[in-house]
């Protein structure tokens, strides 16, 4: 059925007609879409998929066989050079549209009731160079998960051997692991854990992502159904706001960047079993990963790379659309283009080294799934085509569409017109209309060189990682960010007034004054895309360490004399919460009290100590009192361990067109807000660290070090062993000498046996080979 569609929309979109005519068809076609858009039902959007690609088909045709006027080198150049940005923007929208045709929406699948079946899970939190006080809290969400303490070992990868992440391993129970290169950056950190952990199956969170409660129990179930299930992949969710939506004016009311990819994409792969691993927020088989040599260390996207290996080996893949994880956004708009020109570089390193439309072992719905991600990132080149075509006629006087005006109506309207509206609907409150012109223009200009330097040179680009926690003492406008985007703004309004003055004074017949206007339409509306992505370089104010997270949750208040408080939170932080009394009482600043957080369903029950520091009738600010490491375990868990903690993440209105377009044009109204300083080459000082956080990072010795977890059942008994392996004098070591027993943290080096024996029930894990280099 699928072919014969095909067919029969191939030969109507070939069909040549007059431009009369094709006004008729225009009228038709949207008068269709308007009649269906209210109707629910994925049958529905499907055929709306397939009548938006009629369209953009028909108009390609008309431009390819009709509006191409090849006359001097120069002309030709420019109108190939748009008709190849208008063919790459048909294949993503097919590619697209194919993608997302029928999201799976996987469901949850029970675990055996049973717990003796469940499988060990190895946990890896691997760290770089980031700040403790960020790894800190996803160790303790990792620790927290509900899942037999026998079964689970959470370890923290650490390749920049710190000593302070020793110590706090050793306090809070978890494991530690370093290893004595650091070869292929987070791939090797990787690799290295995965010979020296048994456990059956392997969870990654990178060190900012925290877990819920649940994580455990809502996906391994399906990793013990299906022993071909490499992978489980769960969306990355980010409690902080992205760049665009804590620096644009709308940015609060508009999706975040990446809930398209994890709230459609990502489901839709699913469906066509082309699941992509993310790196992080994922189960793994480990022996899936060893019967491919280890995590891919051949580009700098290993996570992708390594789910496309699997794939080739017949391994499946999975995704389910619930948050069970949270972490930071990207703090400013350079770092987040330093991150996705990392991701563009590596899945450009795997079209031309591992081209998933080459070689063997995937069936083409996964090929076509794979070729829609690496296709994305050739955007740049394109985008900028779209934005600077105008220029073409109002400054080199070049017309490179031969065509009335009338006939661009005709043609390109339908086309135009379907594309937004379809797309709106299949993306709804996932991405709003216009919103991806402006993610991609923001990248653009630092793409091109990339794009090009990678497809010339795949083999070049390390991996970097990308900072998180920063502080930002005062707003200022990043000119390092947005400084192309300016230059190409100027050359815009420049060209804008050119085509406002044609219009007026040079145009000697009714053609020329409809091709004035029509270019001129077409660099406003460029410009006005421009502006939006510059305004995003206005960095604002971040002077709050921990981001506050709005929820409501029922809590109780008890003073110092005993008198209980009934209350509901406001919004949560790892520093403290906001709440409404349910009476009119207020409290004193700066008295003790203990939060108390019941939830019988997750299992969670924290007490946790706080001082009030604002208080009126019916409202107060409290700032959590961390005593020790308890208490710092309690806060993590209040606020991220409940498993519905991110269940409203795609609460956003349905996208509307006409809306999300008034909300591009009010975001550039940011560009003029008064600041301090409104334009700045460098950032501002940092916000001052506290005295401790300058004092030069202690290393240990570069050697490759294991430190197995300490039972949750013998936490209690963990000062003791730290003690024991930070060294105690000689004299008292004999007092304290024991056989070690399961639940006692032992050092082992690499290739030694380890004194802790693995699980009856987990099997013996495949060798995996010596990355070169190791």
């Amino acid at each position: 059925m699928m072919a014969v569609g095909v067919f029969l929309m191939l030969m109507a979109g070939g069909v040549t007609i007059s431009t009369t005519s094709q006004a008729f068809v225009t009228c038709g076609t949207v008068g269709l879409f308007l009649l269906l858009k209210g109707r629910k039902g994925r049958g529905v959007t499907c055929f709306l998929m397939m009548l938006s690609l009629l369209v953009s088909l028909r108009y390609m045709v008309w431009r390819l066989t009709t509006t191409l006027e090849l006359h001097s080198p120069l002309q030709a150049a420019l109108s190939l050079l748009l008709v190849a940005a208008e063919l790459y923007a048909l294949l993503t929208l097919c590619l697209s549209y194919f993608q997302m045709s029928w999201p799976l929406d996987r469901k949850p699948l029970p675990l055996p009731a049973d717990t003796t079946d469940w499988p060990v899970v190895d946990v890896y939190v691997p760290s770089y160079n980031e700040e403790l006080s960020l790894v800190r809290s996803t160790v303790l969400g990792a620790l927290a998960i509900d899942w037999p303490a026998d079964k689970l070992n959470v370890y923290i990868l650490d390749d920049g051997r710190r000593k302070s992440f020793h110590a706090f391993a050793m306090e809070a129970g978890a494991g530690y692991i370093i290893r004595d290169q650091n070869n292929h950056a987070k791939a090797g950190n990787l690799n290295h854990a995965l010979r020296v952990t048994e456990g059956e199956y392997v969870v990654i969170f990178d060190c900012d992502h925290i877990p819920t409660r649940g994580f455990l129990k809502k996906t391994i179930g399906w990793m013990m159904a299906d022993p071909k299930l490499a992978l489980l992949q769960t969306p990355h969710h980010f409690y902080s706001p992205d760049p665009f939506q804590r620096n644009l004016a709308t940015g609060q009311n508009v999706p975040p960047e990446g809930n398209m990819f994890y709230g459609l994409v990502q489901d839709g792969n699913d469906f066509w079993d082309a699941t992509f691993f993310c790196g992080s927020c994922a189960a793994i088989r480990r022996s899936a990963v060893l019967g491919i040599g280890g995590f891919a260390t051949e580009t700098v996207t290993e996570d992708a790379h390594t789910a496309l290996k699997m794939q080739r080996e017949g391994w499946h893949t999975a995704y389910l659309r619930q948050p069970l994880a949270a972490g930071l956004s990207t703090e400013r708009l350079m770092l987040h283009i330093g991150q996705r020109v990392r991701w563009a570089r590596g899945m450009l390193q795997i079209m031309r080294l591992d081209n998933p439309l080459l070689g063997s072992g995937l069936r083409w719905q996964q090929r076509l799934c794979y070729l829609s991600a690496m296709s994305h990132f050739l955007f740049a080149i394109p985008r900028l085509v779209f934005l600077a075509s105008p220029l073409a006629f109002l400054f080199l006087g070049q017309n490179i569409i031969a065509a009335s005006p009338f006939a661009i109506l005709v043609y390109a309207f339908p086309h135009v017109f379907h594309s937004i509206g379809t797309l709106s609907r299949v993306e709804g409150r996932w991405r709003y209309s216009f919103w991806s012109e402006i993610y991609e223009t923001t990248l653009a200009l630092f793409l091109v060189r990339v794009t090009i330097m990678t497809l010339l040179n795949p083999r070049k680009g390390e991996f970097n990682v990308t900072d998180k926690g920063g502080l930002l003492q005062s707003e200022y406008f990043d000119l390092n960010a947005v400084y192309p985007n300016v230059i190409l703004a100027v050359i815009l309004a420049l060209a804008l007034v050119r085509g406002i003055g044609g219009m007026m004074w040079e145009y000697h017949d009714r053609l020329a004054l409809q091709s004035f206007a029509l270019n001129t339409l077409w660099v406003a509306v460029s410009l006005i895309i421009v502006l939006a992505s510059i305004a995003v370089g206005r960095e604002t104010r971040q002077i709050r360490h921990k981001p506050r997270v709005r929820a409501t949750l029922p809590i109780t208040l008890i003073d110092e004399h005993g008198q209980h408080y009934h209350a509901h939170t406001s919004d949560i932080s790892l520093g403290g919460i906001a709440a409404r009394l349910s009476t009119e009482h207020a409290l004193p600043t700066q008295t003790r009290v203990t939060m108390l957080y019941h939830n019988e369903k997750d299992g969670i029950d924290v007490r946790i100590p706080a001082v009030i520091l604002f208080s009126k009738p019916g409202q107060l600010h409290l700032q959590w009192s961390v005593d020790d490491l308890d208490v710092e375990r309690q806060i993590v868990e209040f606020m991220f361990g409940r498993n519905d903690a991110w269940s409203n993440w795609g609460d956003f209105q349905p996208d509307r067109p006409v809306r999300s377009f008034l909300m591009v044009l009010r975001s550039i109204g940011g560009l003029f807000r008064r600041g301090q300083r409104l334009f700045r080459w460098q950032a501002p000082q940092e916000a001052p660290l506290a005295e401790s956080e300058h004092v030069e990072e202690e290393k240990l010795e570069k050697k490759s070090l294991v430190l197995k977890p300490v039972r949750r059942s013998a936490r209690h008994g963990a000062t003791a062993s730290l003690i024991v392996l930070l060294g105690l004098p000689a004299a008292i070591a004999p007092s304290l000498a024991q056989a070690p027993s399961r639940a006692t943290p032992v050092a082992t080096e690499q290739g030694a046996t380890p004194v802790e024996p693995p699980p009856v029930n987990a099997p013996p894990p495949p060798s995996l080979p010596q990355p070169p280099g190791t």
